[in-house]
Order: structure tokens, then sequence, then C-alpha cells
């Protein structure tokens, strides 16, 4: 079974709970919270973890939240390598509104890093014995970091195993000045890399195969949330839909795909396949609850309603 090692740099505590009325200047009793470790990274290694992979969590703790924040990813069997930071954790809130149906989701900045804490990132995966197959750098950068560290550790890496980045804003387009395996971008962060007002497919397959065709990336999985999204590498491209889902959280989902496509990749399916069954993880996420991720269940369910759906 192949390899997989995710990185996060900045993890959060992401704490869950609802209400009837979200309003101002007033107490707003909440129902009892629920508790999820979460960042890019840790999300990706969970689902990856649920669905059977080989997979090992790199994360950045620190004080009494990252101590926490460890004690959950144990109780969840979940391989890990905690480095240890200076500044605490950081912890995130969402609140569902039973009235509307809607969510709210606040995101606080992350533990700054010093450069010495960087370095044991690095010099940690420098040191994993073989090296994995696949590094998934997933997530934001804490605040005051360099935005070209995922370029950094891709660079230095790239040469030992397949390098997933899924990221945003000026973090992705650093990265894909280096040369990547797999990039997950939405329409925004696709627009962000071109530069340019995307409207239609059309635009999305010769944005994508520009990014290829530059060495930039072998494969753009850009997502299309419940329209599902495109595939587009050298030598494929296809809009493959989602399945249609009750929501209940968009939380994770974006994880759950890159997920579920890596898991799929690792354990040999084609890459139009291992994209299908990202999108089914995708979308499995979403018919969860709060800051709770895909089932293996639900995705195995899915994917084989999306080839039904095709035939």
């Amino acid at each position: 079974m192949a390899k997989i090692v995710t990185l996060t740099l900045n993890p959060a505590l992401d704490k869950s709970a609802s209400v009837e009325h979200v309003a101002s200047d007033k107490k707003l009793r909440c129902s009892k919270p629920t508790f999820e470790p979460g960042g890019g990274g840790i999300n990706v290694a969970m689902v990856i973890h649920r669905l059977g992979g080989d997979v090992t969590a790199c994360w950045t703790s620190g004080g009494h939240v990252g101590r926490f924040f460890g004690g959950f990813l144990d109780e969840r069997g979940l391989p890990h390598h905690p480095i240890e930071i200076e500044a605490t954790t950081r912890e995130n809130f969402a609140v569902f509104e039973n009235s509307s149906g809607q969510q709210f989701r606040f995101v606080l900045p992350g533990a700054p890093l010093t450069e010495d804490e960087i370095r044991s990132c690095l010099d940690w995966l420098d040191l994993i014995d073989p090296a994995p197959d696949y590094l998934v750098l997933s997530g934001s950068l804490p605040p005051d970091v360099d935005q070209a560290l995922y370029r950094r550790i891709a660079e230095s890496t790239a040469d030992k195993c397949k390098v997933v980045i899924d990221t945003s804003g000026p973090a992705l387009k650093k990265a894909v000045e280096s040369s990547v395996y797999l990039i997950k971008p939405n329409i925004s962060e696709l627009e962000e890399l071109a530069g340019e007002t995307i409207d239609d497919d059309d635009q999305i397959h010769r944005v994508a195969r520009s990014l290829i065709e530059a060495g930039k990336a072998e494969i753009v999985l850009t997502s299309l949330g419940s329209g599902g999204a495109i595939l587009a590498t050298a030598d494929e491209h296809h809009h493959l839909r989602a399945p249609t889902v009750k929501i209940r959280s968009k939380i994770g989902a974006g994880d759950s795909t890159v997920a579920g496509m890596v898991f799929a990749l690792a354990e040999g399916k084609p890459v139009i396949e291992a994209a299908r069954y990202g999108i089914a993880a995708g979308s499995a996420a979403v018919m969860s609850d709060g800051t709770e991720l895909c089932s293996k269940e639900d995705t195995e369910k899915l994917y084989r309603k999306m080839h039904e759906d095709e035939n």
C-alpha cells in the first residue's frame, strides 16, 4: 500500500454548536458543543485513515489546545507526529442556526511559527525512511509566515514523492511556481492563478491545460461545489458531476475531496476514477453535521451512484 503523509502548519480545534436564532447583542444559548481536530492536512489524513489508507499526519502543536487536539487524534487512532511550537494552537467555531438552516463559521488566525519551528517540520519530512509516495500540503499558512513556504517544501521533496497542494491565495500562487503533482483549486482560486475572470467550462479547461503545459502541475481538479469538478491532465479533460445529496454542513468537503482522490490514487485507481472517488467523498462530507467528515460507507455508496448515473 502506498504511503501518504500530510503536513498541517495551521491546525485548528474546530468547535460547533447549534442555536435557534442568531441575533446581535443577546446571549445565545447554544447546544452542547462538539469538538473536532481540524485544519486542511489533518482533515485529509483523518479521511484517508477512515477510508483505510496508510497515512501519517504531521502538525504543529502548541499549548493546552495542542495537547487537547493531540488527544482527539489519539482517540481516533490516527498515526500522527506533532511538532511542538511556542504559540497556542488556534480554535475555530461554527454555529448552525436551526430556524434558517444556515451555518455561520468563525475562523481565527493561527499560531505564528519561528524559523526553527519550520525547520523542525522540514527536518522531520526529510528523515522519513522510506519517503512517502504522496505528500499533501493542505490548508492555510499561519500569520507572518513566508507565503512561499509550500513552494520551498515542494522543491525539497518533489524528487522523493508526489506533492499535492490544496491551499489558496498567495500560498497557492507561489506553490505552483514549483512543479507539483496535483492541485485542487475552486473557480476563484483558478481565476487568481490565471489572472482573469472565468465564465465557462472551456475557460477552465484552457487555464488548467496552460498550468499543466507550463509544468506547474500534472493534474488540476477544479472544484465546482455542488456542480462536481473538472479534471484536467495532459491527456484528459472531464466534467464530473457530483451526486445530489442533502446538505447539512459544507465544512471539510474540499478536504474530503482531496483525501478521497489521493487515497484512490494510492490504491492504484486511474486518475479519472480517483477524481470520481474524491468527488464522492466530498459529497459524503456535506451530508454530515457540523465539522464531521465523510464516512467510508457514504463515499462508496455515492461513488457507485456516480457510475450508475453516467451509464
